[in-house]
């Protein structure tokens, strides 16, 4: 049981094999990867006080392929470029006055959400193991929500932040996960086709 859960750090913990290119590479995945979390901004349901987007399956699958550290990197390297003025926040908004409002708690989440995820995917939780891939998709983005949740309870109150603050995320959180996981299947299904042909 211990085996499977915790299992040692493996190179290919991800089809994108990030840890054993060269820094050129790694920085390329950086920039693409910053592009795909403003894309993910974009996709979004307005709410009060915190609209509904795609950044967290974007941060979870991230943290994911990337693994916890360049993870982590390129999740804050969004964040620094909508901090200065980059419209890559949620609906294109920009501007530090974003990380000091009700949204705060989650975007300050967002790179620990990544790393997590990531740290569990290097530990066999990912798209080889994909109820293990759910998990850890679940599991980041529940610390997302609470993290983020906290951080508006201080605001509002913490009645006010569960209700709506965390409530109204849980099931779309669960449907990110899914996908997220079915994702990452996807992406290991493809690499093991490409090494029966390639073999």
């Amino acid at each position: 049981m211990t085996d499977i859960a915790f299992s040692s750090s493996k190179p290919s913990f991800s089809p994108l094999r990030l840890q054993t290119r060269s820094l050129g590479w790694q920085a390329g995945a950086i920039v693409l990867g910053t592009l795909f979390l403003a894309l993910s901004s974009y996709m979004e349901v307005p709410m009060v006080p915190v609209p509904v987007t795609m950044q967290t399956f974007a941060v979870t699958l991230i943290g994911a392929l990337y693994g916890w550290r360049l993870g982590a990197i390129t999740i804050s390297a969004w964040l620094v470029e909508g901090a200065v003025g980059f419209p890559v926040l949620a609906g294109g908004a920009a501007g530090v006055q974003h990380f000091l409002g009700p949204t705060g708690g989650y975007l300050f989440a967002f790179p620990l959400t990544g790393a997590l995820v990531g740290w569990l995917a290097e530990r066999g939780w990912n798209g080889n193991r994909v109820m293990l891939a759910f998990a850890a998709m679940v599991l980041g983005n529940l610390a997302c929500l609470v993290l983020g949740t906290a951080w508006l309870a201080v605001m509002i109150g913490a009645e006010q932040a569960i209700t709506f603050g965390f409530l109204p995320f849980i099931v779309g959180g669960l449907l990110k996960s899914a996908l997220g996981a079915a994702t990452l299947k996807l992406f290991s299904g493809n690499k093991s086709e490409t090494a029966k042909t390639a073999s």
